[in-house]
Parts: C-alpha cells; sequence; structure tokens
C-alpha cells in the first residue's frame, strides 16, 4: 500500500489503512531519512506526541519502538499533547524532527501522522516526497517499549509546560493576567482542552472550558473551527455572556472564535485583528505572509501599513518557509493557522488564542467593536466556504476546465486576475473573489468567495456549485 503525504501530513482510515503496520513503516522510512541526512547542530533525537483519537497513544509508542530501533533517542508524551508543543519541543531540544499522531480536524475515524523538520515546523514537501520514496526500502526495525525505556533510548516525558512558559514570554501575561478577562474556551473536545485555564490559573482572568472532555468521538463533530461546530457553545453563550470565545481544533495549532454572546467569527476577522495589533499597538514591522485563500483585506491593511505581503500556496509549511527566512510579522492560513514571530514557524491555536486576549487586555473594547473599525477602515469584507464531496479522478479535469473557461466577470465586476498555482482563483476588479481547490487529505472539494456581503458571497459559492457540475 502506498502512503502519501497532503497538505500537513500522512491521514488514513484507523483499521483500514491507518494500522500499526503501516505506522511502523512509515516510521522506519522517515528513520531512514533523518539517519541519510543528518542536520548539523541536531541531535538524534526525535519528539512523538499524540492527540485524543482512537488508539492515538499505542500508535505514537509503535512509532517510538520504530525510531528507538533505529538507534534514536526517543522523547515520548505520557498524554495527549497539542502538535505546537511537540513542535516547540523539536526546536528546544535541539531534535533532528517529530511526529505527532494526529488527524487535526478530520472525521474521528481518521488518524495521520505529521512530520515536524529540525526548526520546529511541519516538514517541506521536499522532505515528505523523499520519506515516501524510502517506504520499504528496509526492513522495518523496533525495540519494545518496555525494553526501549529500560535501556533509556525511549523516555517518557511532558513537553506541555516548556511550551507553555514560551508563550508566557511571546505575550505581555502580566497585562493578561491583571486584565480581568471572562472568556470561554471551546476545545471542540481536543488536546486544548484545559490549556487556558492553566496558563491562566492564578490571575484575574475567569475561563470557561466547553467540550472539553476527552471523547473519541468528538461529540459528533469532525474538531474543526468552522460555524456548524460551534452549535452547543454558541447557545452556551447566549444564556452566559463572556468577553470572547477562543475555539482551538482537535491538536489545538489552530483557532477560532465566536464574540462573548455566540457569534461566529470568521478565521479572517481573527487574522485582521491580530494584523492590526502587532502593527498599531506593538508597533511591529516586517513581511506578512498568507495563503492565497485568505481574506484581500489583509491585501489593503499591509497596503495602507507600507508591510510587504507575500501569499503562498495552501498549507502551513509554505508559511513556515517563508517565516524561517526570518523577518516575518505575522504567517496566517484561512483554516486558522497563524505563526508569530520569535517564537516557532509553526501555527499555534494557543499562542493566538492569548495574543487576542492581549489585544482585548490593550484596547478595552468588545471584539465586535475591534472588527467594525477594520470594517470602516478597510472596507467591508464578507466571507464563506462549502466543502462538497466530488471525486477524486474527476478533480484534475475539474481543474483544467476552470483554467480554460474563467468566468468573464464575477456578479457585476469584471475579472482581474486568475491564480492557478494551488486550485484555481477567479479575482474581479472589486475585489471580491472566488476559489475552488481540493482537499489535501480527502475526497472533498472545498469552494471559497470573498465579497462585500453575506448575500454576494451567496451568490459567488452557488456559482462555484454551478462550476463543479460542467465536469
Amino acid at each position: 500500500m502506498s502512503i502519501k503525504f497532503g497538505t500537513d501530513g500522512w491521514r488514513a482510515v484507523i483499521a483500514d489503512e491507518f494500522t500499526f503496520a503501516n505506522v511502523a513503516r512509515v516510521s522506519q522510512a522517515t528513520a531512514d531519512y533523518w539517519t541519510q541526512n543528518p542536520v548539523a547542530g541536531t541531535e538524534r533525537k526525535v519528539i512523538i506526541g499524540y492527540d485524543r483519537r482512537f488508539a492515538s497513544d499505542t500508535f505514537a509508542g509503535r512509532a517510538a519502538e520504530v525510531f528507538a530501533g533505529n538507534g534514536f533517542r526517543v522523547i515520548l508524551t505520557p498524554c495527549p499533547t497539542p502538535t505546537p508543543s511537540v513542535s516547540y519541543a523539536v526546536k528546544a531540544l535541539h531534535a533532528i524532527g517529530g511526529v505527532m499522531i494526529t488527524a487535526s480536524h478530520n472525521p474521528p475515524a481518521f488518524n495521520g501522522f505529521k512530520l515536524k523538520s529540525h526548526y520546529g515546523g511541519s516538514a517541506e514537501s521536499e522532505t515528505c516526497q523523499a520519506v515516501e520514496k524510502l517506504l520499504d526500502r528496509n526492513a522495518v526495525r523496533s525495540k519494545a517499549l518496555a525494553e526501549a525505556i529500560k535501556a533509556k533510548l525511549i523516555r517518557i516525558k511532558d513537553v506541555r509546560p516548556a511550551h507553555y512558559a514560551a508563550l508566557k514570554r511571546l505575550v505581555d501575561f502580566k497585562l493578561i493576567a491583571g486584565s480581568r478577562l471572562r472568556f470561554a474556551h471551546e476545545a471542540l473536545f481536543g488536546v486544548g482542552a484545559g490549556c487556558f485555564e492553566e496558563l491562566l490559573a492564578g490571575t484575574t482572568c475567569r475561563v470557561t472550558t466547553l467540550n472539553g472532555e476527552h471523547d473519541v468521538m468528538f461529540g459528533g463533530i469532525n474538531p474543526e473551527p468552522v460555524k456548524q461546530n460551534y452549535g452547543r457553545s454558541s447557545a452556551f453563550l447566549k444564556k452566559h455572556p463572556h468577553d470572547i470565545c477562543l475555539v482551538t481544533d482537535g491538536d489545538a495549532d489552530r483557532v477560532g472564535g465566536m464574540d462573548g454572546q455566540g457569534n461566529y467569527l470568521t478565521t479572517h476577522q481573527l487574522i485582521c485583528l491580530l494584523l492590526h495589533h502587532f502593527v498599531v499597538n506593538r508597533q511591529g514591522r516586517g513581511r506578512v505572509v498568507k495563503a492565497l485563500n485568505t481574506t484581500s483585506m489583509l491585501d489593503a491593511m499591509c497596503a495602507a501599513y507600507g508591510l510587504e505581503l507575500i501569499e503562498t500556496g495552501v498549507g502551513f509549511k509554505y508559511i513556515a518557509a517563508e517565516m524561517i527566512k526570518g523577518g516575518v510579522l505575522l504567517g496566517a492560513e484561512e483554516s486558522g493557522g497563524i505563526g508569530f514571530p520569535n517564537h516557532i514557524p509553526e501555527r499555534d491555536g494557543i499562542a493566538a488564542g492569548l495574543m487576542l486576549l492581549e489585544l482585548l487586555a490593550t484596547e478595552r473594547v468588545s471584539v465586535n467593536k475591534l472588527i467594525a473599525n477594520l470594517a470602516k477602515q478597510f472596507g467591508p469584507h464578507h466571507y464563506g466556504r462549502i466543502d462538497t464531496r466530488f471525486p477524486l479522478e474527476k478533480r484534475a479535469e475539474l481543474m483544467e476546465f476552470l483554467r480554460k473557461n474563467p468566468p468573464a466577470r464575477l456578479l457585476r465586476s469584471p475579472l482581474a486576475d486568475v491564480k492557478t498555482y494551488d486550485g484555481v482563483k477567479f479575482i474581479a476588479q472589486d475585489s471580491s473573489w472566488l476559489m475552488l481547490r481540493g482537499s489535501g487529505t480527502e475526497p472533498i472539494l472545498r469552494i471559497y468567495a470573498e465579497a462585500k456581503s453575506d448575500a454576494d458571497v451567496g451568490k459567488l459559492l452557488s456559482h462555484g456549485v454551478r462550476l463543479t457540475q460542467q465536469v
């Protein structure tokens, strides 16, 4: 069976393709790659963490056995751990790399294998492809977990405290601690549950964690920070208002949000709020990096602030590649992945949540007022997305059709540009846009749109659906 890495790691259905044998195969190929490609300044050490999915701990243990069998020292987390905690440990402990057993936001039937490189971010596409080529090149070598622990090849260690300490240094923690903010955290049954309570224990902040229990079925949802998954917490907030509700996804590397009354905030609004905070309140300068399916309000903000804007394909690894070069003020993607300077070149949902709290503690006005101010300054930007099932075998044909048959206009505005380096994105002269792109991990087609009103967004999305029916 071939193992293919998608937008961020390899993901498959548990007990179908995601099996102990296949986890061992991909671990062996990764061990072979790191053996053949040592990195100066790193140690022959691997950090392995896992999420709350069914048997994630056992899959992580199997991966650890294989790395130990190949002569790597392994730090294995003792409990479900946020992905950014593992990434931070890779960089801080000078490891050659890391493995996170997680399928992030995918349905509960899935699990996955995320590869982290020595710099503390997602492995580049070239690394993933090289690992794929090494599959089955060598027989799996492994050392039984108990034996490897006894031989001190595998060490059980909680990597969260060091990450949390780094987060407290990253933000103005004293300001947040004294802010008396009352906020909720929708954990979506993921590994982020309890993180804000732990970070802010003993401060004046009051944290309410929602859907924090460990449930391998994620309460019947996919643990993704999107509106349709917020029903329960939204109803709670309408009865029990807070200042804001932060949301983390299944492995806590992405952020979402609601206002204090349970109204949905888009990830684009949160990204724009953070850029405003970094420029206006923190007096920051630098390049801004965004994935091409992210709001064009960032373009308007960067033009107004005199900042260079770089656009990448979808997948945080492309943003990470820019962050590694240095000089990046903010890196962000539509799905809620946000990276910060002086941290790791990795999306970190907990860091993003704390930064939003720092913004509220600084400006002392409601999140809705802050968003209204941005719309007043940079114009209205309304956004929508549809995920629709679409056969993988027809995807290439659809993309080719779209490239060759662009619409003359979007709604009332003539077409200004077509971008085809990751999916197909049509951009109108009035800056509204429509984009179609296949998921990197599932037989799903994502249709994205942005316009000046929700009604226009709805029309653009409907137009996108009609385009899929042409093939």
